[in-house]
């Protein structure tokens, strides 16, 4: 495993996208435990497009123009969907230390489906690892498997730092209901902008 591969894939993670987002959000609205939930279902979501760039279900995404636009769009309105439910939740401030049993598995299905219902991660793992596998090695699965298993980690452990960041904000926030209600408010909006991004994106 290269120096260069570690480099990359925390830049990669360490930019802003979807699950970090979500991430955020979590932490700010319902604690660390239900952030640290979400980080989990974020990295857990990874799995499938790793898999499938083992596998070459990811070739079938970068060809298929149907298959594509039909997850794309599939992901599109699950984007809009949580941007809704996250700015009529604005009105009020769900602020707690730790969330309901019952919720995490909510929160990890959100996670999950959040990164599945989007063919561009696919896509990307389809061009990303195979760049750091040598053209003899003997078993390119494995070491596919081993380099998204690092990926996978390092995705966790800095949507964790994420999350528990934002959930000490959202602490402060507790008597400042109104920055609390706005920041919801640009949640809200940064999901609507991934989702427009993402319905115009080409394969």
């Amino acid at each position: 495993m290269s120096f260069e591969f570690l480099m990359t894939t925390l830049i990669v993670v360490l930019a802003p996208g979807i699950g970090a987002i979500y991430t955020l959000s979590v932490g700010l609205s319902s604690g660390p435990k239900a952030s640290i939930v979400a980080a989990f279902g974020c990295t857990l979501a990874i799995l499938p497009s790793v898999l499938a760039c083992i596998f070459g279900l990811a070739a079938l995404l970068h060809t298929s123009a149907l298959a594509f636009q039909i997850l794309k769009y599939a992901g599109v309105l699950y984007l809009m969907y949580l941007a809704w439910q996250t700015l009529r939740q604005s009105g009020s401030l769900p602020i707690q230390k730790t969330a309901p049993n019952r919720n995490y598995a909510e929160i990890t299905r959100k996670a999950i489906l959040l990164n599945v219902l989007n063919p561009k991660l696919t896509v990307f793992f389809l061009a990303f690892l195979p760049q750091f596998i040598p053209a003899d090695a003997p078993h390119p699965s494995a070491l596919i498997a081993s380099l998204g298993a690092v990926f996978m980690g390092v995705t966790f452990l800095v949507f964790v730092i994420y999350g528990l960041f934002a959930s000490k904000i959202g602490e402060m926030l507790q008597r400042r209901p109104r920055i609390f209600i706005w920041m919801q408010r640009g949640i809200a909006g940064t999901f609507a902008a991934f989702g427009i991004k993402l319905a115009l994106a080409e394969q």
